[in-house]
């Protein structure tokens, strides 16, 4: 008989610990979980010199695409506008859309004359660079053929252009006038 008794014992104290073991399971399970480690961003360019290369690239497609547009053809606007973000992108969409409404259309082609890196904030995939824009072989006309441009643009402007990082490009996100004297021309 003292066999039933240990049998006994032996049977509850292993169903201890599998409870046990049990509760411990859905304890830890309910447990707040350890963060989910965040993701360290990887620049997007292995240096300064990558980065000013690949925002001259990408500025350069912006201008060859704008060169490109028929303002009769909104469609054409597309393919200017994907080398752009944020409130560039809403500039140059209503500004296209006024020509279009307008009947104005774009004469000749502007020139990148040069293109300067000024910053490259590899955290942010931040690049800022210097773009100096040869206009003097292009007119924006009305319906009549009539110039609207103003009288005292200059043949060549230039502007501070800065650059974001999205996915694994670049995209303009502002430009702002260049400081007198930065482009020849100017």
């Amino acid at each position: 008989m003292t066999t039933a008794p240990v049998k006994t014992v032996l049977i509850r104290a292993g169903a201890a610990l599998i409870a046990g073991g049990l509760m411990l399971g859905m304890l830890s399970a309910c447990s707040p979980a350890e963060p989910e480690p965040t993701p360290t961003r990887t620049a997007l360019f292995a240096g300064e010199d990558e980065a000013f290369a690949a925002a001259e690239e990408t500025y350069r497609a912006y201008n060859d695409a704008l060169n490109e547009v028929d303002t009769e053809d909104p469609h054409t606007f597309e393919y200017a506008l994907k080398h752009s973000t944020g409130d560039f992108e809403s500039r140059d969409r209503k500004n296209l859309s006024t020509m279009h409404a307008e009947g104005y259309k774009m004469t000749g082609d502007s020139v990148v004359q040069s293109f300067a890196g000024e910053s490259y904030d590899s955290s942010e995939g931040v690049v800022v660079g210097i773009v100096c824009i040869d206009v003097s072989e292009t007119d924006i006309v009305d319906s009549s053929g009539g110039s609207v441009v103003a009288d005292d643009r200059p043949d060549v402007y230039g502007a501070t252009v800065t650059f974001i990082a999205k996915g694994e490009r670049l995209l303009i996100s502002r430009a702002d006038k260049a400081e007198d004297g930065q482009c020849v021309g100017a």
